[in-house]
């Protein structure tokens, strides 16, 4: 089991940056893949981004291309999401999550996550 810990969110306003990290520890993340996921208030988890330890390769969601880029501190274990461009829509708790394998944007196949982060984004 992989632990994670989120940290990195805040206020801030539309058009601003953010950068969300995530810690891991009690393995190492060889093989791992590591997700990005928010959940707005009333709606369901809805996937982020996701990054493969191994070979870096990443995925985003449409949402967040071109303001959202995941990258990883392998000294570190540790996963950045930094977000650019902010908007209000962009306002969530984000997640952290870990898996065993290749990457995937279904939250169902991770096994691990994290504790959380809110992200507010005022207009």
């Amino acid at each position: 089991q992989v632990h994670l810990a989120e940290s990195g969110g805040g206020l801030v306003q539309a058009g601003g940056s953010l950068r969300l990290s995530c810690a891991a520890s009690g393995r190492t993340l060889t093989n791992y893949a590591m997700g990005w996921f928010r959940q707005a208030p009333g709606k369901e988890r809805e996937f982020v981004g996701t990054i493969s330890w191994n070979t870096g390769v990443r995925d985003y969601a449409d949402s967040v291309k071109g303001r959202f880029t995941i990258s990883k501190d392998n000294a570190k274990t540790t996963v950045y999401l930094q977000m650019n461009n902010l908007k209000p829509e962009d306002t969530a708790i984000y997640y952290c999550a870990a898996r065993v394998g290749l990457r995937t944007s279904s939250p169902d196949r991770y096994a691990d996550w994290g504790q959380g982060t809110q992200v507010t984004v005022s207009s």
